[in-house]
């Protein structure tokens, strides 16, 4: 009996970080440039039954030889969907779209540790006027990290352009109010051959692990690119790639287990019950 107990409550256990992963894709279904998550289980350790009682002995018994019990499940691995979210128009200027999926704009973010890489599908950007030098202003995230360039430096555009350009293979340019055009630089767009190394920052933002702790090098994780490669939209924005009728059907299975497994609790304490009162 003790075994059922343990089998059902660590298999909720599980079943919780399930849910609890379904919870955060429904909740970023409007979250631009959102990656779902999909989570899987396996079994935990099963064990074959082979000795079985003296038949003469126990007679009744209807166990057969090779008997397996298991010892719930486990979250095996919640991977992170890939595919391509809608593209939603919105014909602002700074609002990029990547239509290449694996593909992530790079950006800089100031943690109190340092400078830190990050990628990121969210091309909502904003100008902001760059504290040092008055006349130029720095290409941002929505919450102030720098978007950086195909060299890593921060994106600065002059103060008083009038216009601002995003070619299809990233090049940047200003229009000044005397019509004169200047180059601002080309967006550092990467291509990441493994994605499923990405881990979440939040605000649809991504780092790498430690490569080297994996044994892995650069050429490993990044795809070459050229421009040609490249295929930004500008005036749109990639929209969550979460289906919510698919969502809703996982999170109803899951539910539906979580309480499969916490009825099987509830019968094997009534029969401890039953037994103990016997006694």
């Amino acid at each position: 009996m003790d075994r059922a107990l343990i089998t059902a409550a660590v298999s909720m256990a599980q079943l919780q970080k399930g849910i609890d992963v379904v919870s955060n894709n429904i909740s970023n279904i409007n979250t631009t440039g959102f990656k779902g998550r999909n989570v899987s289980f396996s079994s935990l350790l099963v064990q074959s039954l082979n000795e079985q009682p003296d038949k003469d002995n126990d007679l009744g018994r209807l166990s057969p030889l090779g008997l397996r019990l298991g010892n719930g499940s486990k979250v095996a691995a919640t991977q992170l969907d890939t595919r391509q979210g809608s593209i939603e128009q919105t014909d602002r200027d700074l609002d990029l779209a990547l239509d290449n999926p694996n593909q992530f704009f790079t950006i800089n973010v100031l943690a109190d540790q340092g400078a830190e890489t990050r990628y990121t599908r969210n091309g909502t950007f904003y100008l902001q006027e760059d504290p040092i030098d008055k006349n130029l202003m720095n290409l941002v995230t929505s919450d102030g990290a720098f978007v950086v360039d195909n060299a890593g430096d921060h994106i600065q555009v002059p103060a008083n352009f009038k216009d601002i350009q995003f070619s299809k293979t990233g090049e940047i340019t200003a229009v000044m109010p005397n019509n004169q055009s200047v180059d601002v630089g080309q967006l550092g767009i990467v291509s990441i051959k493994h994605p499923q190394l990405l881990v979440s920052q939040g605000d649809s933002a991504y780092t790498l692990p430690d490569l080297n702790a994996l044994g892995l090098t650069q050429a490993d994780v990044f795809n070459t690119i050229t421009p040609q490669d490249i295929s930004v939209e500008q005036g749109a924005l990639e929209a969550s790639n979460v289906d919510l009728t698919d969502q809703m059907t996982q999170l109803t299975n899951l539910q539906r287990s979580y309480q499969f497994n916490a009825r099987a609790i509830s019968i094997s304490d009534d029969m401890m019950g039953l037994i103990n009162s016997i006694r």
